[in-house]
């Protein structure tokens, strides 16, 4: 990995979905020959029937990178989870203790709501938070229950101090987004997705959180035989732009711009490019 060249490196992912162990292709997750060469942190962590939380991914991240740094190596946090991103570079909160009974009635009473009406539900009592996945959109709406408060103004008024200050690279294919997205799922089932999600049925529940993952879904229809193959790729596709379109909306309005190095992948001198933003990032790190 000629980045490594100028120093060792620790990537550490920060996709929620690579954190289940045995959701390998569908997440794309990568090669385990690049896991062997580059270490890689916060992947396969969780099991598929657990619901990892950003609090529990936060508190990873920040012993990958302490000990990164304490070993003179580069922690890169990677990955498009941006809410993930968000609780570990932004002030952290500090939560109130939620009555457990209580918070599993709501969780029970919310399990059949679609997230279409659970984003609805959000929109009216916390709009800041209504943009949110469905796991975060249900946090918002248990806080907000219990306490009488929405979770947006608990965030700004139990925060904590920020523990880092980030550098970001923005890689953006611009219009090649499109065609990349589709050649990507075509390669998921050519690398045997079907038969990933065959075995993973017989041993994981239907209901389990992991199954939450982009694409799953569909997977599991055609291998119920409800849906062909062909079908499948194309609600992947689907899907995944539709994924991909909200993830460039998060980042375009989230990041701090002053801190953002912007980099199209399909340009000649994204080397040069990344390479700049590596001294932005070492330089910082001797301050």
């Amino acid at each position: 990995m000629w980045l490594s060249m100028r120093r060792e490196i620790v990537i550490i992912s920060a996709d929620s979905r690579q954190t289940y162990r045995g959701f390998d292709i569908g997440t794309a997750k990568p090669p385990r020959a690049d896991r062997d060469r580059v270490t890689h942190r916060a992947i396969d962590v969780a099991e598929p029937t657990s619901r990892y939380s950003a609090a529990e991914w936060v508190a990873l991240a920040q012993r990958a990178i302490a000990e990164a740094l304490a070993a003179g190596r580069l922690p890169v946090i990677v990955g498009g989870t941006g809410f993930y991103i968000k609780a570990l570079f932004t002030p952290l909160f500090t939560e109130p203790g939620l009555d457990a009974h209580r918070r599993a009635a709501i969780q029970s009473y919310l399990e059949g709501e679609s997230t279409d009406d659970l984003r609805r539900f959000v929109h009216q009592i916390d709009p800041a938070r209504a943009h949110l996945g469905r796991t975060q959109l249900l946090r918002v709406i248990e806080v907000s229950l219990l306490t009488g408060r929405r979770l947006s103004e608990l965030h700004a008024s139990n925060a904590r101090p920020q523990a880092y200050q980030p550098i970001y690279l923005l890689v953006d294919p611009g219009t090649e987004l499109q065609a990349r997205i589709a050649s990507r799922a075509s390669a998921m089932f050519d690398a045997g997705w079907l038969d990933e999600v065959r075995a993973l049925m017989d041993i994981v529940p239907d209901d389990a959180p992991a199954w939450n993952a982009a694409g799953y879904e569909l997977v599991r229809e055609v291998v119920r035989g409800t849906i062909d193959r062909e079908s499948a790729l194309e609600g992947v596709i689907i899907e995944s732009r539709q994924y991909a379109k909200r993830q460039r909306t998060w980042f375009r309005h989230q990041l701090e711009r002053d801190r953002v190095h912007r980099l199209a992948p399909n340009e000649s001198g994204w080397q040069e490019a990344v390479e700049r933003w590596v001294h932005t990032v070492e330089e910082s790190m001797k301050s």
